[in-house]
């Protein structure tokens, strides 16, 4: 029978935590790598029976890779704290690991439902936002980049049908947080492959996101909330190209002072 060890990364999640372990509860292992959480992250996830080290952050890719390197499981279910993976879903996890066999993909994408503000989003462009998440130990490992770190697969990957669910932000002050965090990151990255920020990145680019999350990829269908999610993908391209022109701004200024 193969076996599956689950691993989470967080940093003070406790409103979360709990509700996603019960989501994995099915798994032969859950590993929670905690970025040294100021919450009672790390005790819920004890009282859950989760295995639990606490570490520095690293990075995101860093942090999951560490938590990979810990796992005895066949296979790797990597999970965030906002997230759950309902019945159907560990249950077709569940059918194709037992099925597998040699030639078969070593990792799977598993399409995943985003919920903003208390409702599943559709359309604009977060649908079915498919992410390779379950995959045999030791063929596969994350990048180290500040920010959406991707999964290097070494072989063959599937896809799965059923979806995992995303309970992200939950109220627009959610979202605000996560934005100043993602776009300064963002823009770090950005930064070290460009020489300047143009006009076009502050006005042409934020705008091009926009019709294309709320009019070619439907946002409008989404009423409100798609809406909302657009204007945030529009004002994400704005405010990450202004810090990417404030961080060349400062290097120049550092540059010229020396």
């Amino acid at each position: 029978m193969s076996t599956v060890a689950c691993v989470i990364i967080t940093k003070n999640e406790e409103a979360n935590i709990q509700e996603c372990l019960g989501s994995v509860a099915w798994s032969d292992e859950r590993i929670v790598v905690d970025a040294e959480s100021r919450d009672r992250t790390t005790e819920l996830a004890n009282a859950a029976g989760a295995r639990v080290i606490v570490r520095p952050w690293p990075g995101f890719g860093p942090q999951k890779n560490y938590g990979i390197d810990l796992a005895a499981g066949e296979w790797i279910l990597i999970v965030d704290a906002d997230e759950r993976v309902p019945k159907p879903l560990h249950q077709e996890i569940l059918a194709r690991i037992t099925a597998w066999k040699p030639g078969d993909p070593v990792a799977y994408e598993i399409p995943r439902k985003n919920y903003f503000y208390g409702a599943w989003v559709r359309y604009a462009g977060v649908y079915p936002d498919y992410q390779i998440r379950l995959f045999r130990r030791g063929c596969a490992w994350y990048n180290d980049v500040p920010v959406h770190e991707n999964l290097i697969v070494d072989g063959l990957i599937g896809r799965l049908s059923t979806s995992l669910e995303h309970q992200t932000e939950k109220r627009i002050a959610d979202h605000f947080r996560k934005f100043g965090l993602y776009t300064t990151l963002a823009a770090r990255e950005k930064s070290g492959s460009v020489r300047g920020v143009r006009i076009d990145d502050l006005v042409i680019r934020p705008l091009v996101v926009f019709v294309k999350t709320y009019v070619l990829k439907q946002g409008f269908r989404d009423g409100a909330r798609g809406l909302i999610v657009s204007v945030f993908a529009s004002m994400y391209t704005f405010v990450k190209y202004a810090k990417v022109w404030h961080m060349i701004q400062v290097t120049r200024g550092e540059a010229i002072e020396r």
